[in-house]
């Protein structure tokens, strides 16, 4: 995988031509991908255990985020079948915690709705709206992913055809059946789509079980592709670098 990695996006004309020749759709996951994850939840955490303290006290004494993200692993555990949906897990796992302080259940709806009010202050690496702005001129875009954030709520739906998530869905990534939905909601065959995103597993395994096309998003040049995973179809390091790759995109 090194000799991909340090090739990078330089591919053949003919290679490009070939391997993108039936590409009708590109579909993108979005944390980590359209922007930098880690501050963001970090900051909604941070805002919901400001709220608490402000609110419930007795409740905030005793929880933080670190202890509440445990809960939501333990949730998972127990019930696989929910595992996918990141909101039920963080409003059950905070319902759980009023509940043993004596506080009403409804806290946890509460409390969600201040996480996710500040998830959706996101900031786009400066690549990203100039890249979609070309691409969606040529290709059919949309995204999938398994976080909770809405791009409607961002204000960048209009660049998409269809915006899916796991909670949606129902099923999450890498399971195959959620990278289906993609295809079904697009009538494209796989080799018709290009999946684009940062995570290995989720992005690059998930997709190609169907046989899309997969694009790896390496925005840490530090990173090595792990063993034991196929390469994916190209490595880019913003999507500035996708735009320049697509042989139909002038």
């Amino acid at each position: 995988m090194g000799g991909i990695l340090a090739a990078g996006i330089l591919l053949s004309r003919f290679y490009r031509l070939t391997m993108f020749s039936q590409l009708r759709l590109i579909c993108f996951d979005l944390d980590n991908t359209f922007w930098p994850i880690e501050p963001v939840i970090r900051a909604a955490d941070q805002a919901v255990q400001q709220w608490l303290e402000a609110r419930y006290p007795t409740l905030a004494a005793v929880i933080s985020p670190a202890l509440l993200r445990e809960a939501r692993c333990e949730l998972a555990r127990q019930h696989p079948d929910q595992a996918h949906d990141l909101t039920w897990l963080r409003i059950e796992a905070l319902a759980r915690c009023a509940l043993a302080q004596n506080l009403p259940a409804a806290l946890g709806r509460e409390g969600f709705e201040i996480f996710i009010a500040s998830r959706h202050r996101v900031e786009f690496y400066p690549d990203v709206l100039p890249a979609l702005d070309v691409l969606g001129q040529y290709f059919r875009l949309a995204t999938l992913s398994n976080g909770n954030a809405d791009i409607r709520r961002i204000g960048a739906a209009d660049r998409f055809e269809f915006s899916l998530n796991a909670g949606l869905i129902g099923y999450a990534k890498p399971d195959p059946r959620a990278f289906q939905k993609v295809l079904d909601l697009s009538g494209c065959d796989p080799m018709e789509v290009l999946y684009v995103g940062d995570d290995p597993d989720h992005d690059i395994a998930g997709p190609q079980k169907l046989g899309l096309r997969t694009a790896w998003m390496r925005r840490d040049q530090s990173r090595d592709w792990p063993e034991g995973f196929t390469a994916p179809d190209i490595v880019l390091a913003t999507l500035a670098d996708l735009v320049n790759a697509l042989p139909r995109v002038r």
